[in-house]
């Protein structure tokens, strides 16, 4: 019985020593890093002459279309280029059809809640075009007449800061873009259009005989780079990009070739 019993305890310590024993738990699987950003997707509205539009070979050019492919080229980043509806341009952003805002995009505190953006790189205004033969010489003359503006625009928002001007307007119509607008404007079917001073200014040129740019515009404004609230990697390295383009001068070089002179911020 005892060495009955004694074989007992010997089994008995055996079986709670079993039970104590810490199992070690297995390494955690390591976390991939994440994969290397080769290539970025630019939404553009592309009937925006001068900052992005199709020339007569279907083909999409501009000012910012030259300064993204700069920029790209120094990050070592392949870029292509994605027209959007450019009222819906937050839902692609945001929805990762697209990676990045470059096309005369205006910096608003509006904006900013869903958007970040780069440092400012082209300073604007929110211009007045009329017909050469208009009446029309100041913002006061704008009352009881039709205007115009591109929907989605920062012209559309510029116009209505100033209430008591928008309030005195007959109508106020908004585009799928500027150029319709300014068609309108031609035809008689707006008394005048707000529009960003680069996309006035390039039409206007154009056409000296036909339009006139008032001298009071709707306040002015800074053009940057919009990217994902989360994309500060991204948001970094077109920041460094920007700066050494203007530190260089290769966006003066872009801008002379577009505007005939250094409109670089």
């Amino acid at each position: 019985m005892k060495k009955t019993a004694a074989a007992a305890l010997v089994l008995l310590g055996a079986l709670l020593a079993g039970c104590s024993k810490t199992e070690t738990p297995a390494p955690a699987a390591a976390t991939p890093a994440p994969a290397a950003v080769t290539k970025i997707v630019v939404g553009l509205d592309d009937n925006f002459p001068p900052m992005g539009f199709r020339d007569e070979k279907n083909e999409l050019v501009g000012f910012d279309i030259d300064m993204a492919k700069e920029a790209a080229k120094r990050l070592g980043l392949e870029v292509t280029f994605k027209p959007i509806d450019w009222s819906a341009k937050e839902a692609e952003l945001s929805g990762k059809r697209v990676d990045a805002l470059w096309n005369g995009l205006t910096i608003t505190e509006e904006r900013k809640q869903n958007i970040a953006f780069t440092a400012p790189y082209m300073e604007n205004h929110q211009i007045i075009v009329v017909a050469a033969s208009s009446a029309i010489k100041t913002k006061a003359d704008l009352a009881g007449k039709t205007v115009g503006a591109q929907e989605g625009s920062s012209a559309v928002d510029a116009v209505k800061k100033e209430d008591a001007v928008f309030k005195s307007f007959k109508d106020f119509k908004t585009f799928g873009d500027n150029v319709t607008a300014l068609m309108d404007l031609s035809t008689g079917r707006l008394d005048a259009v707000v529009v960003d001073e680069v996309v006035g200014r390039y039409y206007v040129a154009k056409k000296p005989q036909d339009y006139v740019v008032l001298e009071a515009h709707f306040g002015t404004e800074d053009y940057g780079v919009g990217v994902r609230k989360d994309d500060t990697e991204l948001q970094g390295k077109l920041d460094k990009a920007l700066a050494d383009m203007k530190a260089d001068g290769a966006a003066a070089k872009i801008a002379e070739q577009w505007f005939g002179k250094n409109i670089i911020k």
